[in-house]
């Protein structure tokens, strides 16, 4: 929703994300079709290196054997039949329908989805980010940032065959070694990159998983779930660098220090990028929704 009307590309754009479990945790919930993410590169299933990975967004070319004039004809024919359907059925799934194709049509026809190739970018730079699925995400979420785009996630999945990521219910001190070792190169080029690009400063880039992991060990040398305590990082846009903020006890179970609820997150975010925290959206029920709770608090000493 903070979307540029002039950027051609989607306003969310979700790189490399591991939907075998839940594919609707990646789609818009209850802002609907029209905000649904676009979604590149398919899962990389644990594999480290991908050197060859393609970001490509699939069918914007048209094919060969038809011309620029028999598209514009099929798109018209297409325009007549779903504004024929919309004056009987004014619902907004159609709307949505529609809107989506027009967004791919101006995607089709834009110059910006160049940013979708990386083959020009320096090869020191791209070796800096990694060789593989999420160094090469990184890298193409700072081209999607330039090209205005307003929300890109990136996912990283797992690394040598472990497919289950950070989800480390067995050998948990190999799977973070690994994991870490395509993370850190890729974290740090990426906030150097758009630092020295001028873009750091109005983009905020959040490092973070959905709970921490329990401080004992189990009996297969992993970690299992725990939402009692873990740990978020944020830089850029907004926020003060360089500090912790909160503690936990020394055996990581229990916050000793500045607990953060998940609200006061949110409105830190929002804080941070010049939102309202308190922005309201309207559900398809009619059900009113804020950006972060009544009540939240953003965190000033994180802020700029």
């Amino acid at each position: 929703q903070l979307k540029d009307p002039a950027c051609d590309l989607p306003a969310f754009v979700s790189i490399d994300p591991f939907r075998a479990f839940s594919p609707a945790a990646f789609g818009p919930g209850f802002l609907g079709p029209a905000w649904s993410p676009l979604i590149v590169a398919a899962e990389s299933a644990g594999t480290a290196e991908q050197p060859d990975v393609s970001f490509a967004v699939r069918n914007l070319r048209t094919p060969q054997d038809v011309s620029p004039a028999q598209l514009d004809a099929r798109l018209s024919f297409l325009a007549r039949m779903e504004h024929d359907f919309l004056s009987q059925r004014p619902d907004p799934p159609g709307g949505s329908h529609l809107q989506s194709y027009d967004q791919a049509v101006r995607m089709m026809k834009s110059e910006a989805v160049k940013a979708f190739d990386l083959s020009g970018e320096d090869d020191a730079l791209r070796d800096a980010y990694g060789r593989n699925a999420f160094g090469q995400g990184c890298l193409l979420a700072r081209r999607l940032v330039e090209q205005g785009v307003a929300f890109v996630e990136v996912a990283l999945n797992g690394v040598d065959g472990n497919g289950a990521g950070w989800d480390t219910h067995a050998d948990n001190f190999n799977a973070v070694g690994n994991l870490c070792g395509v993370l850190d190169p890729a974290w740090s080029t990426l906030l150097s990159d758009l630092e020295q690009r001028g873009l750091l400063q109005d983009t905020l880039v959040v490092w973070m998983g959905e709970f921490g992991r329990t401080p004992a060990i189990n009996e297969n040398s992993g970690r299992d779930h725990w939402p009692g305590s873990w740990s978020t990082v944020l830089g850029g846009a907004g926020i003060r660098g360089g500090q912790v903020y909160g503690a936990t006890a020394e055996d990581g179970v229990e916050i000793t220090d500045s607990p953060v609820r998940v609200p006061d997150l949110m409105a830190t975010v929002c804080r941070a990028l010049d939102i309202d925290p308190l922005t309201t959206n309207m559900s398809n029920i009619g059900r009113p929704i804020p950006v972060a709770d009544h009540g939240s608090v953003a965190i000033e000493s994180l802020l700029q």
